[in-house]
């Protein structure tokens, strides 16, 4: 079959070539009727438009990038997912760059990222940023930034997030509600929102239950570096009295309760009840199976990608102002009994 271009498919469709374009570049011109049938037609004949000669002659690099902490996480390959089903669709090459939860490599890589290398940024901030200097460089560049699960709140900026603080309330008392007595929050982060709130919802909630201000020494902070974490778990869960319920304030922390429970020879749920903030797909054959807060992962991934290409079309609908949040879900199986 010969191979298939702008101008044929514009005779096919009988448009224009110029509406062609801007369908696939999302233009508020063009109907959502229209878009939906010029792609339907992109696909049916294999025809994908050819980014850089468009951006030659627009002055954009049709590029996006996302800076995210790490990969092994499963919330984050699912955001990814959920970026690259939405930047696929307007014609983009995505760039993902990886922190490794330090703040000095996510400095370089905004560097990186600036003098018109990309149309828009997707970041995810690492767990030892406290300062958003760099960020707000590259917005003075006039890049449009969109913050995703980890946001930096006091920079104005969109953010797509989740109902941290409720699901940590809604953590603490399930366990409670199974006769936890000596519950521990296990976090990575003194700073990262996702962390905060979530463990302020946690002692909210034991407030709320004891009538008095729960002792602060009830989130323990775990090192970034896994075999420094590990250690650190299975002290915690070596003092007496030791644990009866814990939350775990990300997916590896979780994981890495069972593997420190193994090792010391305790049982989960008898021993010590867990909770993970995790959307590990395998949470419901881990033995015992785990109970998890399950962040819409992809959802918010899309849902950020969305938003940012609002921006690179110059439309704004006010995410600047107020975050989009998108609810987790408890989902109770037999870590917690």
């Amino acid at each position: 079959m010969e191979k298939m271009n702008i101008k044929k498919l514009a005779t096919y469709l009988q448009l224009s070539v110029a509406t062609i374009s801007k369908a696939m570049r999302d233009s508020h011109e063009i109907s959502e009727e229209t878009k939906k049938k010029v792609w339907a037609a992109a696909r049916e004949f294999n025809y994908t438009p050819n980014p850089y000669a468009s951006s030659l002659r627009r002055k954009k690099s049709k590029t996006i990038a996302i800076i995210l902490p790490e990969v092994a996480d499963n919330f984050f390959s699912l955001a990814i997912n959920g970026i690259q089903a939405i930047a696929e669709q307007k014609g983009y090459h995505v760039l993902i760059y990886l922190t490794h939860e330090s703040y000095e490599i996510e400095a370089a890589l905004l560097e990186e990222c600036s003098s018109g290398r990309i149309d828009g940024l997707l970041i995810s901030i690492s767990s030892n940023t406290r300062t958003a200097d760099h960020i707000k460089k590259l917005q003075d560049e006039k890049v449009p930034i969109v913050f995703f699960d980890r946001d930096f709140e006091l920079l104005n900026a969109p953010r797509v997030i989740t109902n941290d603080f409720e699901c940590g309330v809604q953590s603490a008392r399930l366990l409670m509600g199974k006769g936890c007595a000596r519950l521990k929050f296990l976090s990575i982060s003194e700073s990262l929102p996702i962390c905060t709130k979530r463990a302020e919802g946690f002692l909210q909630a034991i407030n709320e239950a004891s009538g008095k201000e729960a002792p602060a020494d009830l989130v323990y902070y775990c090192h970034t570096d896994p075999q420094v974490s590990l250690a650190q778990i299975e002290e915690v869960l070596m003092q007496n009295p030791r644990p009866d319920g814990i939350v775990a304030s990300v997916e590896r922390i979780g994981i890495q309760v069972y593997l420190a429970c193994r090792k010391l020879g305790l049982s989960i749920p008898s021993d010590v009840k867990l909770v993970a903030f995790s959307t590990v797909e395998t949470a419901s054959i881990l033995n015992p199976s785990l109970t998890t807060i399950t962040q819409p992962a992809f959802e918010i991934g899309k849902t950020a990608a969305e938003t940012l290409f609002m921006l690179i079309a110059g439309k704004d609908y006010g995410y600047s102002k107020k975050p989009i949040v998108i609810p987790s879900v408890l989902i109770e199986r037999d870590s917690t009994g």
